[in-house]
């Protein structure tokens, strides 16, 4: 497919235009900043971005205050004490240094303890961490891959794990691939749930259009309360998303 992208200004906003082969204007604006990104079909000319840019102007400055308002985590130090959040419920860092496997256990829903090597630096700590929040997405998904497949009526041929700076989940339609975020492990279970169904309807409707958000309203009714509570919970340091 061919892609080109570059900058315009509209009214002291930076937009960043894609042109690529598609049929139609999509408009979005990205947290943790409100980057906002239109892509365009090949022969949309700046002015007419331009145009579409200012119609939307009180909808992409509500997006980008919301954002601006939403809590967000402090640099995280991998030290006892901190905060960390697992399917949306906040734990109190532990740390303890021992020899042998490193490890992390939740223990009377409160606190995540992390066994570590003595003298393990933080960024190893925090791949241990990274490392424990992907084991556990990958017992969670397949259950509810396999809950949502005869739901939806498609079928999810691969899925996988990965960290994403722009994007909760993505997916090749022709491939019947999903990705999902690996920060999805910390926020709440139904907001997981929103995501991969968010990407499987994909698989019937390519496009946030009526009809993505139809058949979305009949397979998940309460998705917007979702998704509203996946950006009231707090953005890690740094990030982000969808």
């Amino acid at each position: 497919m061919t892609t080109k992208r570059h900058y315009i200004e509209v009214r002291n906003i930076q937009v960043e235009v894609v042109r690529k082969a598609i049929k139609n204007l999509h408009l979005a604006v990205y947290p943790p900043e409100g980057r906002v990104r239109v892509a365009v079909p090949l022969h949309v000319t700046d002015e007419n971005v331009r145009l579409a840019v200012i119609t939307k102007l009180g909808w992409i400055k509500k997006q980008q205050t919301n954002f601006k308002d939403q809590p967000r985590q402090s640099q995280r130090e991998m030290v006892s004490g901190e905060s960390h959040y697992f399917m949306g419920r906040r734990y109190l860092l532990d740390v303890v240094q021992r020899h042998g496997r490193h490890d992390i256990a939740i223990e009377n829903n409160t606190r995540m303890t992390l066994y570590v090597q003595p003298g393990t630096s933080e960024r190893n700590k925090e791949k241990v961490l990274l490392e424990w929040y992907r084991r556990q997405l990958k017992i969670l998904i397949p259950d509810l891959v396999a809950k949502w497949e005869p739901v939806i009526g498609v079928q999810v041929r691969q899925w996988s794990i990965k960290k994403m700076k722009t994007r909760w989940g993505a997916c090749n339609i022709a491939a019947k691939r999903i990705w999902l975020n690996l920060e999805l492990a910390k926020k709440p279970p139904e907001c997981l749930a929103y995501i991969l169904v968010h990407e499987m309807v994909h698989l019937l409707e390519r496009h946030h259009n009526d009809r993505f958000k139809m058949l979305m309203d009949r397979f998940m009714p309460q998705w917007r309360l979702y998704r509203e509570a996946l950006n009231q919970t707090p953005l890690a340091h740094e990030e982000w998303y969808y």
